[in-house]
């Protein structure tokens, strides 16, 4: 038996078209339609503690216990992350959009946030609302991101609800 192969379904007000450098604002809307939590990675590096906020963060493994989470080929912070032998990933509350919005754009800074010194001198971020410390389990290329898998060695969290990210905008979930 053959099966057909179709093309997407077709859906009221739709925009096709096919990702490549001419419709990438239409592929970044797609994207967008997906929403994700908000964490910000710290780590140590050469120049003293590091952050970057992202949302390309996920579960892999539940044994062993391992993360994926990608930073962008262009930021001047990737290499310290992509080398680094440890790092926490921080998730963070719905009322953290200071900590997401300041990591976003600068990895360094900390001064104007609450936060200690945890194992292997990796910056720990209070009243997140979770915490993975992490030791580097693998990277690997991924056009023009970096994914690294790291292996959870610590995790904490706290029931508070999370910082959510959605079409460009950061807010919280409502059921």
């Amino acid at each position: 038996m053959r099966r057909l192969v179709a093309p997407l379904a077709p859906m009221t007000h739709e925009q096709r078209f096919t990702p490549g450098p001419d419709t990438r604002d239409d592929f970044r809307a797609a994207m967008g339609r997906f929403a994700t939590g908000v964490a910000v990675i710290t780590t140590q590096s050469e120049i003293g503690p590091l952050g970057m906020t992202a949302n390309s963060f996920s579960s892999i493994s539940m044994d062993p216990p391992l993360v994926m989470w990608a930073p962008g080929r262009g930021s001047r912070r990737h290499d310290a992350f992509v080398t680094a032998q440890s790092f926490c990933i921080h998730v963070l509350g719905a009322d953290q959009f200071a900590l997401a919005k300041h990591f976003s754009t600068q990895g360094d800074g900390f001064d104007g946030f609450d936060w200690t010194v945890g194992a292997d001198d990796v910056p720990l971020l209070a009243g997140c609302a979770a915490q993975f410390h992490c030791t580097l389990h693998t990277t690997y290329e991924a056009g023009d991101h970096t994914m690294i898998l790291g292996q959870i060695t610590q995790a904490a969290y706290r029931d508070v609800p999370g910082l959510i990210f959605h079409q460009g905008q950061f807010g919280q979930f409502q059921a």
